[in-house]
């Protein structure tokens, strides 16, 4: 029935994920096998196999999660009227994006060369650059000037940053993303 919650397979899939990330952030990507998944999931082989035939294809879901996340926030705002509230609100679901997803960030960012020899993967980085661009267009407009810009990229990079960088340390996550939309509302400004 609608409502009641996400269909088993997707279920399986997220905690896939899930267990996948937990794996690779105690023994590393190299070192973690798909049976280990698997085992630690509670399923055969088979049944993981089932949602991914490698751990590449665990990675690249990672990514591409984020950047179905990232996409639909580029689509929405570009169908608002561009003024302050549209703007608040793209740095608030950005900012939420970033938030929901510090452990992929934190597992590429550690493991940035065994991303890169995956097939696609330098690609993976790229994209994610054509993604700034994207949002850096529907903040501050794609004509906008030169400073206009570099202001708005400063906002965004550094809200990200801020985000995985302090999220360790922050005891209170709802302060840290206000503090965090209040500087990059500031540079943007």
């Amino acid at each position: 029935m609608p409502g009641e919650g996400p269909t088993p397979r997707t279920d399986t899939r997220v905690r896939a994920q899930q267990v996948a990330l937990e794996l690779f952030a105690e023994q590393g990507y190299e070192k973690t096998s798909l049976r280990e998944i698997a085992e630690r999931l509670g399923v055969t082989k088979a049944a993981l196999y089932y949602h991914f035939k490698s751990k590449e294809d665990i990675v690249h879901s990672f990514t591409d999660d984020y950047f179905a996340e990232f996409d639909a926030l580029v689509t929405w705002a570009t169908n608002q009227p561009r003024n302050e509230a549209t703007r608040q609100e793209v740095l608030e679901r950005y900012v939420g994006i970033v938030l929901a997803g510090h452990e992929v960030f934190r597992f590429l960012e550690q493991n940035r060369a065994s991303v890169e020899t995956m097939h696609g993967g330098k690609d993976r980085f790229s994209r994610f650059r054509d993604r700034l661009d994207d949002l850096i267009d529907v903040l501050v407009g794609p004509d906008a000037p030169l400073r206009d810009r570099v202001r708005a990229s400063t906002a965004v990079i550094a809200a990200g940053a801020t985000c995985r960088f302090f999220l360790q340390q922050a005891d209170d996550r709802d302060k840290l993303r206000a503090i965090v939309l209040e500087m990059a509302a500031d540079l943007i400004s």
